[in-house]
């Protein structure tokens, strides 16, 4: 199973002699072989008193100590943060940061501190319901973007429970007395947590709750522990003291395994080096095809946390950097000096690899409290924010905000080469109108002395709705370039929310709508001679790389891990128009 395929269901099947096989989700690549051991974390039992029996300012005053408690905890794990591997420093860390404004002031707090003083809630009781509160509204926004939004809703909750344990006086999970190459087992793995874990030392990991998308995943992948998540039924049938072989790259944890299963694994962990060593290997070598043909394979950014893992990964520039994290997390909205500083370290730290920024798309999934505390966007979201104000929509509609990204992007542009991005394209008036204000900001920089580049960074739009894809010729005399985003393409082309489930299954990047809005996008910058790229989950499957490439496509751009893979499988195609040996490559890149 590759980590683009949807994870195969749970199973469990029994053997005569007792060995046991579970399935889950594959997070984090690699072979472990050892003893099971939990570190469970201790129980959190909530007052039964609902209400507060002593004064509203008492209340107030041990939240207020619960808080003080919990920045300085998380003070201590960024002093640890210096035995971790670099990579992972550079994701927890700016969680961390993020944790600890939502300690100074955020929506929470606020909202908290009013429900002791008018509800006359225990701090308990403030701090659970408005965490919930908080963290089910953000899941409950119906937009494509569902891992973004569980992102988001695990932060909230995970500064809700360290609240509550300090308010209780209650222990945190600890690592302590796990033993050397053991499989740590949980219910559940926070990135708090996974903070504490010495990749020395701890063989695997194994969850009953998680996926591939959040901040543990990132944080497992970084530390490159072997990792599988989502496993239902985990913690009933896994023992301590169990051996077992836990495979993170197709998510199977066989418990009890016999004499053979241990000797594949034994096998499978010698492969296993190997292949990490011949696809470490591609980090130095072109993206091209057999006959020579090159193609630029970059890298998403949605966390400054992954850049180490995109420089890793041999891809060539960021493809996608979206931005909406500057935003997030805060009461106030980040200046253009603060957007300024944030955007020049990403650039030199691609020293010359272009980097493409997308501007701001706030939609539905993205609670961004500063815009909302502003004014700037409704307190009641559109019933359907998917096809409300999002996007470019929003920021043409607020030119101060949209002015003052584009200002830090061209003063960050003479640091290295850039791009920049508009979202949620639909008409050619939009792209004219943020072009207009686009050339006035640069014209304004340059009247105020700032250095900007003799030619301005090109300014190119997403292709993310059939409108769009349909009406790309026109749209081609007015952009520089097309990022096709085919996670949204997908979503509004066959009408499916791939986040519920009881239509996900109809989700189908290979639907041919989907294949022919892709094509007929393509086409138009092509004949155009303009740049254009795929950066939706299509780019990051090796699978289909033939069939871009097929379509003319020349750059993909992916999350860092997928790299490796599709580059590999980017050296294998040639340029073909033989319908036989086609069709036997096509197998050949399915696996059939």
């Amino acid at each position: 199973m590759s980590r683009t395929d949807p994870p195969a269901p749970a199973a469990t099947k029994q053997a005569a002699r007792g060995e046991r096989l579970l399935s889950g989700i594959p997070v984090s690549p690699g072979i472990a072989i050892g003893e099971l051991h939990a570190a469970s974390e201790p129980a959190l039992d909530l007052p039964t008193a609902r209400f507060a029996t002593g004064s509203a300012e008492a209340e107030l005053s041990r939240l207020d100590e619960a808080v003080g408690r919990s920045r300085k905890q998380l003070e201590k794990l960024r002093a640890r943060l210096s035995v971790l591997p670099e990579d992972s420093q550079h994701e927890i860390a700016p969680l961390i940061d993020a944790y600890t404004q939502m300690l100074s002031g955020s929506r929470l707090l606020r909202q908290a501190r009013r429900r002791i003083s008018e509800q006359k809630l225990s701090a308990e009781s403030a701090v659970h319901e408005e965490a919930e509160a908080l963290a089910a509204a953000v899941l409950a926004q119906p937009a494509d973007d569902a891992p973004s939004r569980q992102r988001r809703a695990d932060e909230i909750r995970e500064i809700g429970r360290r609240l509550l344990r300090n308010l209780a006086a209650a222990p945190f999970r600890s690592f302590v007395n796990i033993p050397q190459g053991a499989i740590l087992v949980a219910e559940n793995l926070r990135p708090s947590d996974a903070a504490l874990i010495d990749p020395a030392r701890i063989a695997g990991i194994v969850t009953e709750e998680g996926g591939t998308d959040g901040h543990t995943a990132i944080m497992l992948r970084a530390l490159a522990v072997p990792a599988v998540l989502g496993v239902p039924g985990l913690l009933a049938a896994a023992k301590a003291g169990t051996m077992a072989i836990l495979d993170g790259e197709t998510g199977r944890l066989i418990l009890s395994p016999k004499a053979p299963a241990l000797a594949e694994a034994r096998r499978a962990v010698t492969a296993f080096a190997r292949e990490r060593q011949r696809l470490a290997r591609f980090r130095r070598l072109p993206a091209e095809t057999t006959d020579f043909e090159p193609v630029e394979l970059q890298g998403n950014l949605e966390l400054l946390a992954e850049l180490p893992l995109i420089a890793q990964s041999g891809a060539s520039g960021i493809g996608l950097f979206r931005t909406e994290f500057l935003f997030m997390n805060r009461e106030t909205l980040p200046d253009e000096a603060a957007q300024t500083d944030a955007y020049r370290t990403v650039i030199e730290a691609m020293d010359g690899d272009t980097v493409t920024i997308r501007v701001l798309d706030w939609g539905g999934e993205k609670d961004i409290e500063a815009l909302t505390a502003r004014g700037l966007v409704p307190d009641t979201l559109d019933h359907n924010p998917a096809l409300g104000m999002r996007g470019l929509r929003m920021l043409l509609r607020q030119p101060d905000l949209f002015e003052t990204q584009l200002a830090a992007i061209l003063r960050a542009s003479r640091f290295g080469p850039v791009r920049v991005l508009l979202p949620m394209v639909t008409t050619v008036g939009e792209v004219r109108a943020a072009r207009e204000i686009y050339d006035r900001v640069a014209k304004r920089l340059r009247r105020r002395g700032e250095k900007l580049p003799e030619q301005l960074p090109d300014l190119g739009i997403m292709i993310e709705t059939p409108g769009a894809a349909l009406a790309a010729d026109a749209l081609a005399l007015e952009a520089d370039f097309f990022a096709i985003g085919t996670n949204d393409l997908c979503m509004y082309t066959l009408a499916v929310d791939r986040a519920a489930t009881e239509v996900a299954s109809l989700y189908d990047p290979l639907h041919p709508a989907v294949l022919r809005l892709i094509q007929f996008a393509t086409e138009a910058a092509l004949r155009m001679r303009m740049p254009v790229s795929v950066c939706g989950e299509m780019a990051a499957n090796p699978k289909l790389t033939p069939l871009l490439l097929g379509l003319g496509i020349r750059n993909f751009s992916m999350n860092a891990t997928a790299v490796p893979r599709v580059k590999q499988a980017v050296r294998r195609v040639m340029e073909q128009s033989d319908p036989e040996r086609i069709q036997e490559m096509v197998a050949g890149f399915s696996g059939k």
